[in-house]
């Protein structure tokens, strides 16, 4: 990345809210309040960026709390659940949720702890066996209209991510992409068609194997339909800077090349939004630099 034009005199001072943490030990006492059955949180589970905790009803059955703020149970149920009992009926190895609670203006959830760990780094075989799980999302929606299809807020704010202001104040190049994203936004649907199943995270974090397979696929809190294959671009974010062999990076890009403009454009513009706005709000200043490339590779 050329930094001439890009040093410490062009950062703009800013403060931007980080998104708001899971307190586990406080969902868990709010979740037995209301419903009667008591959690003992176990720990929290390895990985992301919000936070999920393992937790043990008295029965002695494990699950996995996840938390998410400004939701209602009725938006949950009918957007990410009916996307997941959709995919768990062909066989799809997303977790069943066993316990929805409104508390407050967030929904807090009990989920199947499913066996596997997450993958740190992706190598060939696995992409594969990744990519032949992800197939079972196409058209998983067809006659289901009712699901909300997935928005991309490449013109407004999304609820906590995708914000564009901190694009527009941090810095010269930043404030550029912005409004690149922006403009691309202005020519296109605000949410994304089609009938596909879309997770909307699906990185190497919430993917999980063992012994060379895929065991499950977790996080579906922003699941929606649309189509399938906007969750490839989502990947291959998910790959950056260095989580996968070289070879995992080149058959990805070869996937995205073939995709049709009207998929890969609004993919590659709501996610080069939505990570360029998260590094500059969770990661140190030195690393935003790496996601504006990345974004600047398919921007147009």
């Amino acid at each position: 990345m050329d930094h001439s034009s890009e040093n410490a005199a062009d950062q703009i001072p800013t403060s931007f809210p980080r998104a708001p943490r899971l307190d586990p030990e406080a969902m868990a006492r709010a979740v037995s309040v209301q419903t009667g059955i008591a959690l003992t949180v176990e720990g929290l589970c390895d990985g992301g960026e919000v936070g999920a905790a393992v937790v043990r009803r008295p029965d002695g059955h494990r699950g996995v709390l996840t938390w998410r703020p400004h939701y209602t149970v009725a938006a949950l149920a009918s957007g990410p659940l009916a996307v997941v009992e959709r995919l768990r009926a062909l066989g799809y190895p997303a977790p069943a949720t066993k316990l929805a609670v409104q508390v407050g203006d967030a929904v807090v959830t009990v989920q199947e702890l499913v066996p596997g760990a997450k993958i740190d780094r992706l190598d060939l075989p696995l992409l594969e066996r990744v990519l032949a799980v992800h197939g079972l999302q196409a058209d998983a929606l067809a006659g289901r209209e009712d699901v909300p299809a997935y928005p991309l807020y490449l013109r407004e704010d999304g609820p906590g991510y995708c914000l564009h202001e901190p694009l527009r104040r941090f810095s010269r190049s930043t404030a550029e992409l912005e409004r690149r994203i922006a403009a691309f936004g202005a020519g296109h649907p605000d949410r994304l068609p089609g009938d596909g199943a879309v997770h909307g995270d699906f990185h190497p974090g919430n993917i999980l194997a063992a012994d060379g397979r895929i065991t499950g696929v977790v996080d579906w809190d922003g699941a929606a339909r649309g189509d399938h294959r906007f969750d490839l671009v989502v990947l291959r974010f998910g790959l950056h800077p260095d989580h996968a062999d070289r070879a995992v990076v080149e058959r990805l890009d070869a996937l995205i090349d073939a995709l049709p403009a009207s998929v890969a454009g609004p993919a590659w513009a709501h996610m080069s939004l939505r990570m360029v706005d998260w590094a500059i709000r969770h990661f140190p200043a030195d690393q935003v630099d790496t996601w504006v490339e990345l974004a600047r590779r398919r921007i147009d």
